[in-house]
């Protein structure tokens, strides 16, 4: 059963990719979200022996590499990390697989879309059960590849080839990091395996290296170079540019891609060397610091995006930001616990979106949307959920594991946890500002789309609505039904058995009462706010913007990372290459090698072709003086 999981949506992507146009598109359709489906369930199944009997295991496969020291296997590693894992890559897939019999009913490629997306979660589950450096980082590279197909899977538009590229380009300077981090493991341990290096650890606590003339203690540099790779996979900021950009991707594709899945490997890389960062309070306090950075990063630039799938990106990049910054204060727990219910709210929020696209016709300005709340009721009602649930609601599945990395962070104690945590709390006012602007300019208000009527909008189908209905449950329930498993009374449980390594245990104090109920108190001000600000009196947005006309413009060109990044790397590197191109390529290699020669054997040949006139005492001459020239080369010798 266990190895079904991986190896049925494996099986889907070669028959649709290789069989699609044999079989028909529509029994593609029905095959790849039957077997990922299957797989859905078998992960459940799995999740309930780790649940009940604390089951775990690791089984091989094949063996892979066997050299020297070398001994790497194709392997499942079945622990409580990884089956929490199984269960959100593989349901959010399903859905997402479900979905896309809808939403992609107009696209003449869908064998190819549904191969891409199940050959993409083939490759996710390859990375979360893997049992070694070398398969994580083949699972890593795999999803890394699948996006690339399904970002630019419209490759006639030239913004989504664009886009494709720079995820593409984005993600391998992470890669490195991440590849020299596993060469690093290598060389200090002499094994990839989990169990051997994390048992090894402890051994190399005061070993410095030296390392770009700068001396740093070992496990500390292992632990920064495995962030790089996070970084770039989880869009941190630094590395975040190409997610914004990936929604050129069918709606679909940023629900299983950036919303529930990949972006999420960067999280659990950390979560799984948990035994590594508990060494390292250099590495913990950085990522802190990055993830609050990326959380109020990503909510500033939210507040005033158009596009309606952009604003989403965005709130995934944030709460990526209170992942790793849960991680960073030694709560990775916590952070597994945001993971699995963000997966239910964020994906809820892009499909919803996919269907409010849908029924404007590939609209995506929210400022060309308006007063449809009648009109697409089951989508409205689903997507308040899903509101809710991101901005942190009581008693919904955000409510339960956002404020609890607050809580955590708050209680970490040293100043890097309080700013974490007042940032967080700040992030989460934005977080519900910016998510309620899109709901109320999208669905209330006046209509506002001068290209179609709004009798033309409509609610999606039923095979678009379903998979909308099974997330909204996970976004209601979610948080409420796995708080005791995951987090239990402040940590203190035995579900993560050894999966989660915990070198100093987590704080049972509580946060005073003024700070647990700042939070909920600021996302519940929030919605009236929000209310007065975009749809009782919109001119005051307009004036605030008039008045801070260069803080609006820093927003929306999102800190101008994508201009800082254009000066800085782009540019100067298309001049250099345009000069290495037209000066060693052209005038050196080509003007003194193929060029060169093929113009001087053309020069001899004009001017031996002048001998060629058809006068016989000109070739008499010729042969006179080749004879002249022969019989002197004979005397002289």
């Amino acid at each position: 059963m266990e190895i079904s999981i991986i190896a049925l949506p494996l099986i889907a992507s070669i028959i649709s990719g290789f069989f699609g146009k044999f079989i028909g598109d529509r029994n593609s359709e029905i095959i790849t979200s039957l077997l990922v489906s299957i797989s859905a369930v078998f992960s459940c199944m799995v999740l309930y022996e780790v649940i009940q009997n604390q089951y775990e295991d690791n089984i091989i496969i094949a063996t892979w590499i066997n050299s020297g020291s070398l001994d790497v296997n194709w392997s499942m590693k079945i622990d409580a990390l990884s089956a929490v894992m199984l269960v959100v890559v593989t349901s959010i897939s399903a859905l997402v697989h479900v979905y896309s019999i809808g939403y992609m009913s107009h696209d003449p490629h869908k064998p190819r879309f549904m191969a891409y997306l199940s050959l993409f979660t083939f490759a996710m589950l390859m990375l979360v059960t893997s049992d070694n450096f070398i398969q994580l980082f083949f699972g890593w590279e795999g999803v890394g590849l699948c996006s690339y197909f399904l970002i630019g899977f419209w490759f006639k538009k030239e913004t989504a080839n664009a886009a494709a590229i720079k995820a593409f380009v984005v993600n391998r300077v992470g890669d490195f990091g991440f590849a020299l981090g596993i060469f690093l493991i290598f060389y200090l341990f002499g094994t990839v395996n989990y169990s051997e290096v994390f048992e090894l650890i402890p051994t190399i606590k005061e070993k410095n290296l030296i390392f770009l003339g700068i001396e740093i203690n070992a496990i500390n540099l292992i632990c920064l170079l495995l962030f790089i790779g996070a970084m770039g996979k989880s869009a941190q900021i630094f590395l975040h540019t190409w997610l914004p950009d990936a929604m050129e991707g069918p709606t679909p594709v940023s629900a299983l891609i950036h919303a529930a899945t990949m972006v999420t490997a960067g999280v659990f890389l950390v979560v799984r060397c948990s035994p590594i960062y508990e060494y390292s309070e250099l590495a913990l306090n950085i990522i802190t610091i990055i993830g609050m950075s990326t959380a109020f990063f990503a909510a500033s630039v939210a507040l005033v995006q158009t596009d309606i799938k952009k604003i989403i990106a965005y709130s995934t990049c944030s709460q990526l930001g209170y992942m790793f910054f849960a991680t960073g204060v030694g709560a990775y727990n916590v952070a597994m616990f945001h993971l699995f219910t963000h997966a239910f709210f964020k994906a809820l929020l892009f499909l919803g979106s996919g269907s409010v696209i849908h029924a404007f016709k590939d609209e995506q300005n929210i400022n060309n949307m308006g007063g449809v709340w009648k009109k697409l009721p089951y989508t409205y009602t689903l997507m308040v959920i899903g509101t809710l649930a991101l901005t942190g609601f009581p008693f919904l599945s955000g409510f339960y594991s956002k404020d609890t990395i607050i809580e955590f962070a708050y209680l970490r104690g040293n100043t890097a946890g309080y700013y974490a945590a007042g940032i967080g709390i700040f992030t989460a006012f934005l977080t519900s500002i910016y998510s309620w602007r899109l709901m109320f300019k999208t669905f209330h208000g006046n209509f506002n789309n001068k290209n179609i009527k709004i009798e033309e909008t409509h609610e999606s189908p039923l095979v678009m609505l379903i998979p909308l209905i099974f997330l909204s449950i996970g976004a209601v329930f979610a948080g409420f039904v796995f708080k005791e498993l995951f987090i239990g009374s402040y940590g203190l449980n035995s579900f993560w058995q050894d999966s989660i390594f915990f070198l100093k245990p987590l704080s049972t104090e509580h946060p005073p009462l003024w700070f647990l109920i700042s939070t909920p108190t600021l996302v519940i001000i929030s919605i009236p706010i929000s209310y007065y600000l975009f749809l009782k009196n919109k001119d005051l947005p307009e004036q605030f913007i008039k008045i801070n006309k260069p803080l609006y413009q820093f927003l929306l060109n999102k800190w101008y990372f994508d201009e800082l990044y254009d000066f800085i790397f782009v540019k100067p590197s298309k001049k250099l290459g345009m000069f290495l191109w037209k000066f060693f390529d052209l005038r050196i290699i080509d003007g003194f090698g193929p060029d060169g020669i093929s113009a001087l054997i053309k020069k001899f040949s004009v001017k031996a072709n002048k001998f060629q006139s058809g006068f016989i005492y000109q070739y008499a001459f010729v042969m006179l003086l080749g004879f002249s020239a022969l019989l002197t080369y004979l005397i002289v010798k």
